[in-house]
């Protein structure tokens, strides 16, 4: 089990007055919540977390890992492997490959509806998982996409893991490559990365504080106008 993980365990367990609390006081308004989508290496988790701490609202990464684990049953370990990830579509009809795609289906619906459980519930900010598509039709949603040029997510993926460039390279183009399926298989089609978004944000002209000043002023606006 890795840190992180561990760490979004211990996180639910210290939140979960909080988050009754939250759900408590969202109650008499409609949640404004804020979806991030990001490039893979553009740092969008770290503009999240900046942004959770300055609003005081919080950040489900890979928490929604560890719900979905309690609400399904499924290892949270499994679910982590088919985090983000899509079944290869033309090896369907074999039977290891249904087998995953099976899997990778309960996954996915079990991280659904973790994320719109909590979106109804409370103010609050998502990481990718689709959120954006899957919580489409709420009025106070506001979508962000974090990104930055190829070569900055290379550079910051290669000093983060001690990659050389060639091999910082092939993960970033790999990573990306399944995150963009993602969206591709769970929203059939209808939706990418980069559709209707409301705040497009590069990483590389603002900073991590830059992205997270322009996300939270939307917010800040959204609340203004809603309550």
């Amino acid at each position: 089990m890795s840190t992180s993980f561990d760490d979004a365990r211990h996180e639910l367990f210290l939140r979960g007055g909080d988050d009754v609390l939250n759900a408590a006081a969202a109650s008499s308004h409609e949640p404004v919540v804020i979806s991030i989508a990001r490039d893979y290496g553009a740092e969008g988790h770290e503009v999240g977390k900046l942004l959770s701490e300055r609003l005081g609202i919080p950040l489900y990464d890979n928490e929604l890992l560890v719900r979905s684990a309690i609400r399904s049953g499924i290892d949270v370990d499994q679910i982590a492997s088919y985090d983000e990830r899509a079944a290869h579509g033309p090896l369907a009809f074999l039977p290891d490959a249904m087998d995953q795609s099976t899997r990778g289906d309960r996954v996915f619906k079990a991280i659904r509806q973790v994320i719109i459980d909590l979106a109804s519930s409370q103010d609050c900010i998502v990481e990718g998982r689709l959120s954006d598509y899957i919580l489409r039709g709420s009025p106070n949603l506001i979508t962000v996409l974090v990104t930055a040029p190829l070569e900055c997510r290379v550079k910051i993926v290669g000093d983060k893991r001690g990659l050389k460039s060639h091999e910082a390279l092939a993960l970033v183009r790999r990573m990306q490559h399944q995150r963009e399926r993602f969206y591709t298989r769970y929203s059939a089609g209808k939706w990418d990365l980069y559709m209707d978004k409301d705040l497009i944000v590069d990483r590389s002209v603002f900073g991590v504080e830059g992205c997270c000043d322009i996300i939270a002023a939307a917010y800040q606006r959204k609340v203004r106008t809603v309550r």
